[in-house]
């Protein structure tokens, strides 16, 4: 005689009623999309690609997908990345040129190579091999960006302690070191640039994590973002949790905050109090930056702090409302994580 016995998990050991779908910004239809693919039991990469491709094709706040931020010479370039929270599998691609599907393609860097990160033309043409479409990345708003830029004289730009260089277009040459040096200046000063970071948790527990951006207007070609780091725009790991940033590339990447926050997680910080020492560690030397981290744990919990924005927002979609919530942040002052 043969008995068979099914033993379901308690509630609140059910990855099912702790599904999620997180992103940086007010970006909507990004956690939605994501979301819909949890419901319908798809994977948790699943959900970051579906849902950074989303606001790829959208163009989210002229930041994210093509048509956006072009570098010195007027071209437009996509970062993005993607990583799983069980092996630690992870793809990304920068500086991609002439191909829109960046997310995905970051995708197929971790499923088709043994690589992490492939750059520039030859990403490109990694990405045309496997048959993704070759398309222009520029618009009509990046090359009005970039006209107006060169009749600003190329004001503002990334150069320090370069002659003329808060004067005048390049080519520059180097100053004095000594004389006036400029080790920083604020990214708010430097023209806005940002990024989608998402985080997602999927019906057997699985975690993974997404980014995409088109980068910081204006920089120097062969600039890298952090979105196209592990550790710096996005980190997860199954046992404990993921987390995003968003701001001050250039900054943020020199910290990792994403791996800080799941680290500073595994050892017992909820996600705000892991988010907010991540900030507090690059405010300590960069008082003037700008970013936001974003984490969640294995178990559903979610939090965030920010530093240098007037107040930054961010997108959740869970079992707990029918819809999408956004949430908000008062960067100036300590506070709770407020939904708006």
């Amino acid at each position: 005689i043969w008995i068979l016995v099914f033993i379901r998990p308690a509630s609140g050991d059910d990855p099912m009623t702790k599904l999620f779908a997180i992103n940086t910004w007010p970006f909507p239809p990004a956690a939605e999309a994501a979301f819909q693919v949890l419901l319908d039991t798809g994977s948790a990469v699943d959900a970051v690609v579906e849902g950074c491709s989303v606001c790829e094709r959208d163009q989210c706040d002229g930041t994210v997908g093509w048509g956006g931020s072009p570098d010195e010479d007027g071209h437009s370039t996509l970062d993005a990345f993607v990583m799983e929270g069980n092996k630690h599998d992870m793809g990304a691609v920068s500086q991609l040129k002439s191909v829109r599907d960046a997310i995905k393609v970051a995708r197929a860097v971790m499923e088709h190579t043994q690589h992490s990160l492939l750059v520039g033309e030859n990403a490109t043409n990694f990405a045309l091999s496997l048959g993704f479409k070759k398309q222009d990345l520029s618009s009509p708003k990046s090359i009005k960006l970039w006209e107006d830029w060169k009749k600003a004289k190329c004001q503002p730009n990334f150069w320090k302690n370069m002659v003329n260089s808060t004067e005048q277009c390049g080519p520059y040459i180097p100053a004095d070191p000594t004389k006036d040096s400029v080790s920083y200046q604020p990214w708010s000063k430097r023209g806005a640039h940002d990024t989608i970071g998402m985080i997602a948790l999927d019906h057997l527990g699985r975690m993974a994590v997404g980014t995409s951006t088109n980068g910081a207007s204006h920089k120097i070609p062969g600039r890298t973002s952090d979105s196209a780091l592990p550790g710096a725009g996005a980190y997860v790991d199954n046992r404990v949790g993921g987390a995003v940033a968003t701001g001050d590339g250039d900054v943020m990447m020199r910290f990792s905050p994403s791996f800080l926050a799941v680290e500073l997680m595994r050892g017992g910080a909820t996600p705000h109090e892991a988010s907010a020492e991540a900030i507090h560690r690059i405010a300590q030397r960069y008082p003037k930056f700008s970013g936001a981290v974003v984490a969640a744990s294995k178990d559903g919990v979610y939090g965030a702090a920010c530093h240098g924005f007037e107040q930054f927002v961010y997108t959740v979609c869970d079992l707990n409302t029918p819809k999408y919530r956004l949430v908000k942040l008062n960067c100036g002052k300590k506070s709770d994580n407020i939904d708006i």
